[in-house]
């Protein structure tokens, strides 16, 4: 999916911001290797670094990574289901970006390889329910106009059981695992949003009148669940927060 990363910049900065406390749950020591991966702009691996970090972001996105490469942070273009590290990390940050992977064992098969031993996955992604009714009212409007949506949903969306038994899969011990509600304020309308993260969905429309009418149709059947007396619309965000340590041969 490609990203217009200063719309993203500007209107989703709530993301880095509302996971800020990601970094202190890693705590990251001066001199430690740290991986950011599906960093984005960079705002969380900047704090990181801030830290005396050796910090290097991944993303598949080159819009983004080039905002990233001007806070003259350390980045590679890498698709996380191919991650080419062996032991080289002390700690691995991943914020909002292991739901866009549809293949998460790869992704943690991979991050565990990346990961030294007794190095730590610390994460916040979507989890089940998220954005739930977004997405039931995109379906609905596809489905009306004979698209199947199934197949152009680019999220993965897991229970905190699901993602468990991945991680205890591949040899991950949990330490923690919190799963929450967090209704979240977007300034803008909501079709922002939608022109900015379902880029999938509405990309399987024809022509830009018809996208144009799915995203008033969307918006309106959102407007009595999602948008408050104060004329905000509040997302349906539903958050996985994760802390995860791959064990030592000592810890065996």
């Amino acid at each position: 999916m490609q990203w217009d990363a200063a719309r993203y910049a500007s209107e989703a900065a709530f993301v880095p911001q509302l996971a800020a406390s990601l970094v202190d749950l890693l705590a990251p020591l001066p001199g430690e290797h740290i991986l950011d991966v599906g960093c984005g702009d960079g705002a969380l691996t900047a704090q990181i670094a801030a830290r005396g970090c050796q910090v290097l972001g991944i993303d598949s996105s080159p819009e983004q990574l080039q905002l990233a490469r001007a806070r003259g942070l350390q980045v590679a273009l890498l698709d996380a289901h191919a991650l080419p590290y062996a032991s080289a990390f002390d700690g691995v940050l991943s914020n909002a970006a292991l739901h866009w992977m549809l293949d998460p064992a790869r992704v943690l098969a991979g991050i565990w390889q990346a990961l030294k031993p007794g190095g730590r996955l610390v994460a916040e992604m979507g989890g089940a329910g998220n954005i739930a009714r977004i997405v039931a009212a995109l379906n609905t409007a596809l489905g009306r106009r004979d698209i199947d949506p199934a197949p152009l949903n680019p999220w993965y969306f897991p229970s905190p059981g699901q993602y468990a038994a991945l991680l205890e899969a591949q040899g991950y011990t949990v330490r923690s695992l919190q799963f929450f509600e967090r209704p979240t304020p977007f300034k803008t309308d909501v079709g922002n949003w939608l022109t900015l993260m379902a880029v999938p969905f509405l990309n399987a429309l024809p022509d830009d009148a018809t996208r144009r009418a799915v995203i008033d149709e969307v918006r309106e059947a959102l407007r009595a669940p999602l948008l408050d007396a104060h004329g905000v619309w509040q997302l349906d965000y539903v958050r996985l927060r994760l802390v995860a340590v791959k064990a030592s041969d000592a810890q065996r």
